[in-house]
């Protein structure tokens, strides 16, 4: 390890981890399959080290992290499902930096930080994405789960699709192997997030439909140019672009080629990983862990003591209840 490399303990999902080690950064990994409650001293054992900096990246999980507020090192969140739980706001506002996948959230974390401290981290397609040679065997392809009990909005719009396009066919199993078979690829944003999904269906090298987002999908990409987008819920309109679609190969060519073009330059690991290594490297020069240690935030512990009694009551588990009860004990008996 060279003398400016930073340990980075990687608590979570992979993303862009592999491309760290280019900016002089190598995370160590250390994954979350459900639902836990590490301390400070638990990562380091996992580490097998004492890391230089923490970094979390969203799991959709009860919060992982216990007493972030107090690590003695940098801490950064990396947010994705911000549109799916309310509490992210709180919780981030424990750590010294985050990075948010929707850009129209990121005054929410700004406020509970500082806009120097939050930044807007777009999706992006993993390098696995990418063209390959396939029969177009489907017209109008959507791939991933359809159920009414877990997806009622997704099922009603594919319901009441299917009816204007008998073409329309709905699949689950391998986005790679099975979008590049597609004229024409449908996404679908129930939450009206810009999702992973645009980007993967452009890196496969397809032919997007995808709804009008907002989230800074404008600023991305250009409609018409990149992909064709329609009215969200409005199967009609829908019906109508896929149709003008179906019957223009040369264009359907032509925005496939500009939308992986799109994605190879600027939405790869490699360009999210040269971001966030700028942030955390902005962390560690303005010394951000050591002022949040040298200053407790009164306010943000009664706020965290409440997430905590929250997820004690809410979690489903008893052991990991019982961690975040203590840990609202302890806030408590701190303030």
């Amino acid at each position: 390890m060279s003398t400016n490399e930073k340990v980075i303990a990687w608590v979570g999902g992979i993303f862009f981890m592999e491309h760290m080690q280019a900016h002089g950064l190598r995370p160590i990994r250390i994954p979350l399959i459900k639902p836990e409650a590490l301390t400070f001293e638990d990562i380091t054992e996992r580490c097998g080290c004492v890391p230089d900096a923490v970094v979390y990246t969203d799991r959709s999980l009860p919060p992982p992290l216990l007493g972030v507020e107090r690590f003695p090192c940098l801490t950064a969140f990396y947010c994705i499902d911000s549109h799916i739980h309310s509490w992210y706001p709180v919780y981030a506002g424990a750590f010294d930096l985050c990075a948010v996948s929707l850009r129209d959230h990121v005054d929410r974390f700004a406020r509970e930080l500082s806009p120097r401290r939050a930044i807007w981290l777009p999706p992006f397609a993993e390098d696995r994405y990418q063209p390959r040679q396939a029969e177009k065997d489907f017209d109008l392809l959507f791939v991933g789960t359809v159920n009414p009990e877990t997806t009622p909005q997704r099922c009603d719009f594919l319901n009441r699709l299917g009816a204007l396009c008998p073409g329309l066919a709905v699949r689950q199993g391998d986005f790679r192997e099975l979008m590049p078979r597609a004229k024409v690829v449908l996404n679908i944003a129930e939450r009206g997030d810009l999702n992973f999904r645009v980007f993967e269906s452009l890196g496969c090298g397809s032919c997007l439909l995808t709804p009008g987002l907002a989230h800074g999908q404008d600023e991305l990409f250009h409609d018409g140019e990149h992909f064709v987008s329609y009215t969200g819920d409005d199967e009609a309109d829908c019906a109508a672009k896929v149709f003008e679609l179906l019957a223009d190969a040369p264009r359907r060519t032509m925005l496939a080629q500009a939308g992986l073009a799109q994605v190879n330059a600027s939405h790869r690991p490699r360009q999210r990983a040269e971001t966030f290594a700028r942030l955390l490297r902005q962390g560690f020069d303005d010394d951000q862990s050591g002022q949040r240690l040298a200053a407790p935030h009164q306010a943000r512990k009664a706020a965290l003591r409440l997430l905590w009694l929250h997820w004690a009551e809410n979690c489903g588990d008893a052991a990991l209840a019982g961690r975040y009860l203590n840990e609202a004990k302890m806030l408590g008996a701190r303030g």
